[in-house]
């Protein structure tokens, strides 16, 4: 693991250096999770969408958790080398599953897009076939991943990982909000609260169990937990909304993927609802009230809300 020095107090915290510092320890332990043995396809496929880039935003939410769980208001660097060392796992894990999210999303019968983060989409290299089974090879092993991995903390608090993460993904979570987008392709008269339904599950759920399982990790006690739920929750709306401005006024080469797929496909977003404007406005609310859950950490925090600041910011 890299050892990075960052100043977390509020004046000189500096989240580009923070992502890029996380990013690359993020990417050691994604690249050293996987290795290509027999039958070499299938791991090759699996490694070509884990490694294809990418944000790793929400393996950096689930390690800023633990650091806010108990951290001081200076950012100690033990901290830190404790949410590499304890919570890794699980924010791989984490990326494992939005990557098998994104290879299913892909395919012909779902979103049918041949780009994702500026490389063909995983379909288009290995076949249908082979990209369902990477997909379901991915997310088995985001479980097992997490239970042989995580070392130093109770069992009980890995049962509950797993646990959040299970309900993030199932009906319960990304594939509900999923199957409602696709009964939903082509109908003009979705309501904001059925799109809000989408995109709390499809989108904001695993947010959340990146944010609350790092949390759980670091024995977050059930307030902060509530908090921090809500702080997720949030801002994955808010990402959510900023993904449908850009899909409507950014490139293809900005987004890495096809743009204007939300319109061709005549999905309701909330910019075809409310105007980019409002959309915008909407965003920035939601980042808001999610800062507003995290008063009670301090400094430790920091991160978190320079994340949800983020969201809002990018531009890709």
């Amino acid at each position: 693991m890299a050892q990075h020095t960052i100043d977390m107090s509020t004046n000189t915290f500096n989240l580009e250096n923070y992502l890029k510092a996380a990013k690359v320890d993020v990417e050691a332990a994604l690249d050293a999770s996987i290795q290509v043995v027999y039958p070499e396809k299938v791991y090759e496929a699996m490694r070509y969408s884990l490694m294809a880039g990418g944000k790793r935003l929400r393996p950096i939410l689930c390690l800023a958790a633990y650091e806010a769980i108990g951290g001081d208001s200076q950012g100690d660097a033990s901290r830190r080398d404790e949410a590499l060392r304890v919570a890794m796992p699980t924010a791989c894990a984490m990326e494992m599953v939005h990557t098998m999210s994104l290879i299913h999303d892909d395919l012909p019968a779902m979103d049918n897009d041949d780009y994702r983060r500026g490389k063909l989409t995983n379909h288009k290299v290995y076949g249908e076939d082979i990209a369902i089974l990477a997909g379901d090879a991915l997310l088995a092993y985001a479980f097992e991943f997490i239970a042989d991995r995580t070392a130093g903390v109770p069992a009980e608090r890995v049962i509950n990982v797993v646990k959040r993460l299970g309900h993030a993904i199932a009906a319960t979570g990304l594939v509900g909000g999923q199957v409602v987008d696709l009964e939903c392709e082509g109908k003009t008269d979705t309501t904001a609260e059925t799109l809000t339904f989408i995109h709390m599950h499809k989108t904001a759920a695993l947010l959340e169990a990146c944010v609350t399982c790092g949390a759980v990790l670091a024995g977050a006690s059930g307030a902060d937990l509530a908090k921090l739920s809500t702080y997720a929750q949030n801002i994955g709306l808010a990402f959510q909304i900023i993904d449908d401005i850009l899909d409507m006024t950014a490139t293809t080469e900005q987004l890495g993927k096809t743009a204007g797929k939300d319109v061709a496909a005549q999905k309701v977003t909330y910019p075809s609802l409310w105007g980019i404007p409002t959309s915008q406005q909407k965003a920035e609310e939601l980042v808001n009230t999610a800062k507003a859950e995290l008063q009670s950490f301090g400094s430790a925090a920091i991160p978190l809300m320079a994340l949800a600041d983020y969201i809002t910011a990018r531009d890709r």
